[in-house]
């Protein structure tokens, strides 16, 4: 029978090689000296700089740690999402692997999800050393990001967060999700959500992995969270009623301009040279494909059941 875990560090990286002695250490002291049952595990996501290596170095010295390669670079939400299918611990901390996150928060956040009953505390890096570039379009994103999920976080993007395990095996990341865990975990029934004021360091080796891509893909995976948590299991709600709406509308106008030219003023032009009618029929049509486009959703949701599959390398 297995030893129960206290703790399960997630660690996705890419190209991280000189970080990795440095993290792994820290969060090794974190966990002895508050005698927690442990296991890290690095999710090396197709790094090309001797990472890999590394890791099963790690892991000859300490079987607490654990590593798995992806045959390429998949994205840090397919890394997340490999991690969270291979945790144990009753609590699950995920960070990135570039120093920026402290393992000095682990015991705090800990208490949070076990004592305080939290189902997910997400850090909020009150204090960044990040460029203004990055900074205000992070204010506004998480502005947004308030506004249409309704969870009031200040910083949703930060990679460091601890949850129940029950949790991530709830939630199923693919895309950028990795942004939106919090929403995806309320949409699953996870309501319970902390915030906690966490240490933000300057980067100490290497470089961003993230570009300016991800202005533009973030805004659009929100509105995809957004959709697809309420939603994504009843799409006719969505398209069938704006369908309908437009359909009444489309025909009400038609209906009127029928009535007025065989009662009310027959010597009218010809509803074929009426702008208004051509408007009234691109109304119904356009309501007619947004029904359609909802029963389809429908039948597709009720008949199919995708998961992504990640082409994992070498697991150590």
């Amino acid at each position: 029978m297995e030893n129960k875990l206290d703790i399960s560090v997630v660690i996705p990286l890419y190209n991280e090689v000189e970080s990795l002695p440095e993290l792994h250490d820290w969060i090794h002291k974190v966990m002895t000296e508050n005698s927690y049952a442990y296991e890290i595990i690095f999710i090396d996501d197709g790094s090309k700089d001797g990472s890999w290596d590394l890791i099963e170095e790690i892991n000859n010295k300490n079987k607490a740690v654990r590593g798995i390669k992806f045959q390429r670079n998949y994205g840090k939400s397919a890394a997340l999402q490999k991690g969270f299918e291979a945790a144990n611990g009753d609590v699950v901390i995920t960070m990135d692997a570039d120093l920026q996150d402290s393992p000095d928060e682990i015991p705090e956040l800990f208490k949070m999800i076990k004592e305080e009953d939290f189902d997910l505390v997400s850090g909020w890096k009150k204090k960044r050393y990040d460029p203004i570039t990055k900074t205000i379009p992070t204010k506004l994103y998480n502005w947004a990001a308030r506004r249409l999920t309704g969870i009031y976080l200040h910083d949703f993007n930060c990679g460091l967060k601890a949850y129940k395990k029950v949790v991530v095996k709830s939630v199923e990341l693919y895309g950028d999700m990795h942004r939106y865990i919090p929403a995806l975990a309320k949409y699953a029934g996870f309501n319970h959500i902390g915030e906690k004021v966490v240490q933000h360091q300057s980067r100490k080796y290497g470089t961003t992995k993230f570009g300016l891509n991800r202005f533009l893909n973030g805004p659009l995976d929100l509105l995809t969270v957004v959709f697809m948590g309420k939603f994504g299991k009843k799409p006719m709600h969505f398209f069938g009623a704006i369908g309908t709406l437009m359909f009444l509308i489309g025909f009400g106008f038609a209906l009127y301009l029928g009535i007025d030219k065989l009662f009310i003023d027959k010597t009218a032009r010809l509803l074929a040279e009426r702008t208004e009618f051509f408007v009234a029929l691109v109304a119904m049509i356009i309501g007619v494909q947004f029904f359609l486009a909802g029963f389809i959703a429908e039948i597709i949701g009720r008949n199919s059941s995708t998961r992504n599959v990640y082409l994992v390398e070498k697991e150590c």
